[in-house]
């Protein structure tokens, strides 16, 4: 009787059709929402900043003081500011600065903070030391730390890159020497030492897949405070140097005319916000995707 009842479950199991990928496309819609969304906003903008020299005919640099503060109208979509620059280019192109900071910062933070996780985390005598170094780097103001590294370095993109990754990289070595600690006393990493594995190869085929998964997803917080802080930078003068269009310079400059002419920091102000918003809600997709605990078979 027991057989005969689950035979029909056993013979629908077995010939069970796969999903086509439009069906498997539409479920993955269905179970991240937020992560879409957060990738159609991001293509946005960086389809903007690709191709900003083909959106508009206008330099991000050049001056027209008869039109200096003007209202949104024909040829000047957004306005100008108080040089007379069309807000509008200013904009468009200051996209490629702002991802350009934000992607560096990641990139920074997380080669830094993958080394010294690892090493931290694998040997003992290490610990004590990369981690203290850590603590002391975190004990600081992040923005006043950044301020600090990138006046004595000087104004410029690469240096605030530098400044703001260097600030994250305790929190990503935090995370992947907790995940090392666990899996050095694994029986595999054992296994690799007795076999005469190098250190090296250890950490790398055995030790770092395992942490792979966060470092992804703190890859792409980075990355949005990376584009936040780089803005932070800017607003207070201390970013790149103006010939650098970025959302931070062009609202910092805003600022001093925000009663004569608000509209200089509309557009700026929407662009930063889509483009943090649009990272964050990409990170919780991601988190979503690897955590075991929530994630859900789509094929």
């Amino acid at each position: 009787m027991t057989t005969t009842a689950s035979t029909p479950r056993i013979v629908g199991a077995a010939f069970r059709t796969r999903r086509s990928p439009a069906r498997r496309l539409v479920m993955l819609i269905r179970r991240y929402p937020g992560g879409v969304l957060g990738i159609s906003l991001l293509a946005v903008v960086l389809f903007v900043a690709l191709f900003a020299g083909q959106l508009t005919d206008k330099s991000p640099l050049s001056v027209d003081p008869i039109n200096r503060l003007s209202p949104p109208m024909p040829g000047h979509p957004f306005g100008t500011d108080n040089f007379g620059r069309d807000v509008y280019a200013r904009t468009l192109y200051g996209a490629r600065t702002s991802l350009l900071a934000g992607f560096g910062v990641a990139i920074v933070a997380l080669l830094g903070g993958i080394v010294f996780g690892l090493l931290a985390g694998y040997y003992r005598r290490l610990d004590t030391v990369l981690m203290r170094i850590m603590d002391a780097v975190m004990a600081f103001p992040g923005i006043i730390l950044a301020i600090g590294i990138v006046a004595a370095r000087g104004p410029s993109l690469t240096n605030v890159i530098i400044a703001l990754g260097f600030i994250f990289i305790p929190r990503v070595a935090r995370v992947v020497r907790s995940i090392v600690l666990a899996v050095r006393e694994y029986q595999f990493v054992e296994a690799a030492r007795t076999l005469g594995a190098s250190d090296v190869r250890i950490l790398l085929r055995h030790v770092f897949p395992n942490a792979w998964s966060v470092v992804a997803i703190q890859g792409t917080f980075i990355f949005a405070e990376g584009v936040l802080g780089e803005a932070t930078l800017s607003f207070l003068g201390v970013g790149p140097p103006p010939e650098f269009p970025s959302w931070g310079n062009i609202l910092g400059e805003a600022r001093l005319y925000i009663r004569e002419a608000p509209w200089l920091m509309f557009l700026p102000g929407v662009a930063l916000t889509l483009t943090v918003l649009s990272l964050n809600l990409i990170g919780d997709a991601v988190r979503d995707a690897l955590d075991p605990r929530s994630r859900r078979r789509v094929a």
